[in-house]
């Protein structure tokens, strides 16, 4: 256990007008803020040494290979033009292997071998590779291959589009790219229009046509798959003296790290070893008497996003082993012949966005729907148990009822952290009580992930937890929405400093000389607006740009609302609107089909065949109304004002995914993109 005090404590000189006082971690109230993990790790690859000379035989990461692929043909109803068609579609499920793995000194010598692959190939120092893949052993692989020789790295995410991806080569001029083989129809497209590319590696089983497509790209391309360039780095042989002078120093760049591009192209987050050790550090810092070399760790979010970036790395340090699974085999109903991911390997630690957690507790619920008046009544009354923290009872309810909640994630899970947008209090706490303890955080790729994490010590709702103590923070005005640094609470715009907090963009000296967001003593301004509460807990209330001002004058929060409406059961996703002509909010929502259908199966709708397909059932005015009422009904009990309660909701059956456009690779709502797809429906409720 770490005392942690007052969580955070006010530092340094009296502030300027219209800006709070800095504040720390109390662990680093005093001195320098961390820095690294330990004396000597100063770089990725130092991580990468010191895991081979601590925990060497032991697994490090592991994998899955694909045995079969299994097709399933299902009928499924699509709205075109209006009308409802029915249009029968296959559907693919994989059958997977058990686990394989590598230990801690094959991870080292399969990168060393990668990267002298790499530089045989006429790679040199502080060249530039691009990873456009999706999160697998190989993602890393190549990753740490190309740190062993000082190649920076470029991440793409495996859901860009041609444009994405052309902006990602050309602009850090990468001279390689590594892909997997159902990505080539894109690289196919794009290469003729990336002339620094040199050279391309991939996996997997690309068709042999897009491969003969590539190859003759260009006369000067080579292309091998990872397994030809590990033996080709294994049959070289260099000196000691040869290898080191390869090594990166704390100062080079690791990565550039290209965002998930909300609004026009991804902007290059220039990342370096030093930053990284800095996040280590303070990670060390606040929890790591909290992870365990013989914990074990499930991967499956893009490794193209900072969090599971950073998550990896950390975890990795400490010896813990991983297993790589896909979000399309996390569950058994998505494979074939085999286990699910979850149930498969069994993790004690995830990681996730809130809609993974919110999917994960509308799932247990269903379960418990499902299974009669007797099961809803015991499993009601158990969470009454846990959360009054009844002595004797709650060891009981844990063994007897919460056990089988638990056994649908491999029984074994105990720690969560959430981040990448605001989770809802109630999800939070319900999954705290049912499965596992979740940590709340709030980062940016500009802080290489992390900025504040809530330690288990201070479990408590509403907040993203304290400051890392790799960094330092400071709230300033946001007058126009009557947020004050120096109020009551103190709210106001983020504002971040400290060794893990990156200098600038690549090539965009328009936004690295721009004061409102590079300040010229160092704060990097996040345009995200907080709140420091009474136990030195930080809260994200929302971002700038997603503050609304209504027809009264006040501005409500769209994130922090749509963080709340999400918890409600009959909700899988949505995206708040307001209109400065507007008195109240209105949302635009996908309903969870299995619990709409349920409750309507209850009665909860008169006139409404609880059969119809889910396009129909968003057309019925009695379901609109029904979750609006349930949505209201969910923001009342969390505190909202009459302004911030819904005027009214536009349902929609259609997914909103990073292919469609409606979501980035992150999860993040394309506002504008869900604007003008719903722009007459909005029309219809908002008419000004």
């Amino acid at each position: 256990m770490v005392d942690f005090g007052p969580g955070s404590v006010e530092v340094g000189s009296e502030p300027k007008q219209g800006e709070g006082k800095v504040r720390r971690n109390s662990l680093v109230a005093e001195g320098e803020l961390a820095a690294r993990p330990m004396d000597g790790m100063d770089t990725v690859y130092d991580v990468l040494a010191y895991v081979d000379r601590t925990y060497g035989s032991k697994n490090a990461i592991g994998y899955r290979e694909i045995v079969d692929v299994h097709f399933e043909e299902k009928e499924v109803t699509k709205n075109i033009g209006g009308k409802e068609v029915k249009e029968k579609k296959k559907w693919s499920y994989f059958e997977l292997s058990e686990f394989k793995y590598l230990t801690f000194t094959e991870l080292r010598k399969t990168s060393e071998a990668i990267g002298r692959g790499l530089a045989d190939l006429g790679l040199k120092k502080d060249d530039i590779f691009n990873i456009y893949a999706s999160t697998s052993v190989n993602w890393q692989l190549i990753s740490f291959g190309c740190t062993s020789v000082s190649v920076t790295i470029a991440t793409a995410y495996d859901t860009l589009g041609e444009s994405g991806l052309t902006h990602s080569l050309n602009e850090p001029e990468c001279v390689g790219i590594f892909t997997n083989g159902d990505l080539f129809p894109v690289l196919a497209n794009v290469l003729p229009n990336t002339p620094t590319v040199k050279l391309v590696v991939y996996d997997g089983s690309p068709k042999s046509e897009l491969l003969e497509k590539i190859k003759n790209t260009r006369g000067d391309i080579t292309v091998l798959s990872i397994e030809e360039l590990r033996k080709r780095g294994e049959d070289i042989t260099i000196t000691e003296a040869e290898a080191e002078s390869r090594r990166p120093k704390s100062e080079d760049v690791n990565c550039i790290m290209y965002t998930s591009g909300s609004t026009g192209n991804p902007k290059g987050v220039v990342i370096t070893h030093s930053n990284l050790m800095a996040v280590l550090g303070g990670v060390y810092a606040l929890l790591r008497h909290q992870i365990k070399s013989d914990d074990t760790f499930l991967a499956f979010l893009p490794l193209a996003h900072i969090m599971e970036y950073v998550v990896e790395l950390v975890l990795l340090s400490v010896g813990m082993t991983f297993g790589y699974g896909r979000i399309k085999t996390l569950t058994d109903a998505s494979v074939r012949n085999c286990k699910g991911d979850l149930r498969e390997f069994r993790p004690s630690i995830m990681v996730g966005v809130p809609a993974i957690w919110e999917t994960i507790k509308k799932g247990v619920l269903s379960q418990v729907n499902h299974g009669g008046a007797l099961k809803k009544a015991m499993f009601n009354g158990s969470l009454k148990i846990k959360k009054n923290n009844v002595p004797i009872l709650s060891q009981v309810v844990d063994s007897v009822v919460m056990s089988k909640v638990k056994a649908a994630t491999g029984g074994r899970l105990r720690l969560a952290l959430s981040g990448g947008a605001p989770l809802s209090s109630e999800t939070h706490e319900f999954l705290n009580l049912t499965i596992l303890t979740v940590l709340q955080g709030y980062g940016l790729t500009e802080s290489c992930g992390m900025c504040a994490i809530l330690p288990p010590e201070m479990m408590s709702y509403g907040n993203v937890g304290l400051p890392v103590p790799c960094l330092e923070v400071k709230l300033i005005d946001v007058s126009e929405a009557g947020y004050f640094a120096n109020g009551s609470p103190p709210r106001g715009e983020i504002c971040l400093r400290g060794p893990s907090v990156i200098k600038g963009y690549f090539k965009r000296p328009d936004l690295n000389e721009d004061p409102t967001i590079f300040t010229p003593d160092g704060w990097f301004r996040t345009g995200d607006v907080g709140q420091w509460n009474p136990n030195g807990t930080l809260s994200v209330i929302d971002r700038i740009k997603n503050l609304v001002k209504l027809s009264g004058g006040e501005y409500i929060a769209l994130e922090r609302l749509e963080a709340v409406y999400k918890s409600c059961n009959l909700v899988q996703n949505l995206c708040v609107y307001g209109h400065h002509d507007a008195k109240q909010p209105m949302a635009v929502i996908i309903p969870h089909e299995v619990h709409l259908r349920h409750a309507l199966k209850q009665g909860a709708v008169d006139g409404v065949d609880p059969d119809a397909s889910l396009h129909t059932l968003c057309e019925y005015p009695g379901v609109g109304k029904f979750v609006l009422e349930n949505c209201n009904a969910i923001g009342k009990k969390n505190g909202f004002k009459p302004l911030e309660i819904l005027e009214s909701v536009v349902l929609t059956s259609e997914e909103w995914t990073p292919e469609s456009g409606m979501v980035t690779a992150a999860q993040k709502l394309q506002r504008k993109k869900i604007h003008e797809a719903f722009k007459d429906e909005i029309k219809k409720v908002y008419p000004y």
